[in-house]
Order: structure tokens, then C-alpha cells, then sequence
């Protein structure tokens, strides 16, 4: 059913029928019996999907991963789609438009998509106000960046002044240093840099008296040298993860034609494509780390057999994006049924 109406939806504007579907499942949540409709078709429960980690009990390993629900404005309606948890943002301190449009594409021939979005949100306390007023008990990730006119020198402010924005309305934090689509912010994932902003926000979640656990979110494009330091910050830090990967600037062996994919442009590829190289990465951390380091993985997961793939490869938790858009809204339950059998 959902490849027929997929159909329907890709033939409009991606940004546009986003919203156009978000808007609609938020409706379909508020009429009366919309929230129990919901959750019957889409929620899976059982005991042995259930993962303990951070002391946060996960009812399912399926997260949605930052990007989809960036003002956290969809996360009780996503609730009822059966997540076991959802990360909202990348959210700034500021308000920011974001990169001109369009700016978010598809690529059906390798079931990918390229965004350029450019942290466009409407800022850490709009996020913060809504997570307040939320009615579903569900586990909520925060993905924090710096905006984009914020010199890195400065980074470190913004990622404070979101922390303390999202503080008592999240349940772990994820700091997004690997977007493509933020001039100069893969950068800060230098070590020196990455290790300043990370022991600065790792000292302020002490000071609040109730630590909440911080992750990291790195690219898929780093080397292994590169990984051995992130290895190395994750123990001189004492960040509680990681989240592997983000999309990717690579471009190599893509099914769609080559002058199509240029005339796309600049931006981050999500998908199909990225799916070995993040589990490349996750299986490299999860070695390198000696099995201490819990890990989301997200990174071309469409099915089962891809999230225990991810799991297999060292992963604690798995996060859906691009899979969500091509497979719909049964990707969860789909993915959970056939992970308790």
C-alpha cells in the first residue's frame, strides 16, 4: 500500500510534502481515537525488545534520528508510530532559516536522498517549550549545533546556551560537529577543538546535579586515525557515546547518473548508500573501544536485517531517517516484529 502512495508523494517537492505528511500525522494524532488508531497499527511491544542503557529503559531499539523532527514539533504524534525513541533538532540557540531551497532531494534509483538544510530551526527555546507541553512519555534526544554566523572559536556558547535550553525537557544529548551542510563545522572535529566543547559541556552537566548522558555524532568520512581520537576523547571526556554516522560527502559508486547527482550540488548523503561505510565505522569504534563504548547507529536502515546488522556490529540502539521516508510508517513495527523472533 505505502508504494502506491509513495508514488503520489515523490512526484511533489520534498521539503514540501514533509511538511504536508507531518502536518496531517500531527491531525490524525488530535482527532478523538486518532492516538489509540495509531498505536494499533504501528506499536510493537515485547519484553525482549526493551534495551537498558544510560538508566533509561528503551520500550525498542528504533530511534528516529535528528533531522526529521528538527523543532520538536512531531514527537507525540511519532510516539505513536511505535519509535522507542526520538532525537529532535539539530536546534541553535537562534533562530535560522537555513540554506536557500531547494535544498532537500531524492535519489530513488539508490533509495538515498541529499540535504542541504543548514540547521534550519526556530531555535532551542521554541524546541524547548513544545518538549515541555508534550503528552507522550517518550524517551527525547537532543541534537545541538552551533548557527551558522557563530565563529567556532565561539562554538562552544551556543552549544552551552542550547544544553541549558533543553536541559530539563531531554533525556541524553547529542553534540552535531559532522553536518557538511554548516560551513566549517566539520572542523571542530578535530581533536583539540572536539575535546574543549566536550569537557566544557561534560562540566557544566555535572554542575546541574542531574547528568544527562551526552553523545557525540561523528561523520562517516573520517579516517581511522581519525576514529582511533574520537576512541581516545570518548575515555579522556567521559561523553557516554556515540552516534554513528552522519550523512556523507562521498559521491562514489551512486546509481543515479552522474550529471544528475552534479546538478544536485553540495550536501549531505543519507541512505542506501552510506549503509556499509557506517557499519565500516560502528564495528570499527565498537573494536577500538573494547566493546565500552554504547553506540546509535544510523546509516542506511530500511529493514530488519539491516538494524541487526548495526546491532551485530557493536551498536546499542539504532536510529531511522532516510529509511522512514522510502519504507513509511510501518519501518518500526516491520523492523521490531521480526527483531523479537
Amino acid at each position: 500500500m505505502y508504494s502506491i502512495i509513495r508514488k503520489v508523494l515523490f512526484s511533489i517537492d520534498p521539503e514540501r510534502v514533509h511538511h504536508m505528511v507531518m502536518n496531517g500525522l500531527n491531525k490524525a494524532y488530535s482527532i478523538p481515537g486518532g492516538r489509540q488508531m495509531l498505536r494499533g497499527m504501528y506499536t510493537v511491544k515485547h519484553p525482549s525488545l526493551e534495551r537498558k542503557l544510560w538508566g533509561l529503559t528503551f520500550p525498542n531499539p528504533v530511534g528516529l534520528a535528528a533531522g526529521f523532527d528538527k523543532d520538536a514539533k512531531y514527537s507525540d504524534a511519532l510516539a505513536c508510530l511505535g519509535f522507542g525513541f526520538v532525537e529532535i533538532g539539530t536546534v541553535t540557540p537562534r533562530p535560522q532559516p537555513g540554506n536557500p531551497q531547494p535544498r532537500l532531494f531524492r535519489l530513488p534509483a539508490d533509495s538515498a536522498l541529499i540535504n542541504r538544510m543548514g540547521f534550519n530551526n526556530e531555535g532551542s527555546k521554541a524546541a524547548a517549550l513544545r518538549l515541555k507541553n508534550r503528552k507522550e512519555k517518550i524517551i527525547i534526544g537532543g541534537n545541538i549545533g552551533k548557527n551558522k554566523d557563530t565563529p567556532n572559536e565561539n562554538a562552544i556558547d551556543d552549544y552551552i546556551a542550547c544544553f541549558k535550553d533543553l536541559y530539563e525537557v531531554v533525556d541524553y544529548f547529542v553534540v552535531n560537529v559532522s553536518s557538511p551542510n554548516t560551513p566549517g563545522l566539520r572542523a571542530l572535529q578535530d581533536k583539540e577543538p572536539l575535546m574543549n566543547i566536550l569537557r566544557q559541556l561534560m562540566d557544566l552537566n555535572k554542575s546541574l546535579g542531574n547528568p544527562k548522558p551526552l553523545l557525540l555524532k561523528i561523520a562517516p568520512d573520517l579516517t581511522n586515525e581519525q576514529l582511533d581520537d574520537i576512541v581516545a576523547i570518548v575515555a579522556e571526556t567521559g561523553i557516554q557515546g556515540l552516534v554513528a554516522t552522519n550523512t556523507t560527502i562521498d559521491r562514489s559508486n551512486l546509481q543515479t547518473p552522474h550529471a544528475e547527482v552534479e546538478s544536485i550540488g553540495a550536501g549531505g548523503l543519507s541512505g542506501k548508500p552510506v549503509t556499509k561505510r557506517a557499519t565500516e565505522v560502528i564495528r570499527y569504534l565498537h573494536e577500538k573501544g573494547n566493546g565500552k563504548i554504547p553506540i546509535i547507529a544510523v546509516g542506511g536502515i530500511f529493514t530488519a536485517e539491516d538494524a541487526a546488522e548495526k546491532l551485530k556490529a557493536g551498536a546499542s540502539l539504532v536510529q531511522v531517517y532516510t529509511g522512514f521516508v522510502y519504507e513509511g510508517p510501518a519501518i518500526v513495527s516491520n523492523i521490531c516484529r521480526k527483531l523479537q523472533s
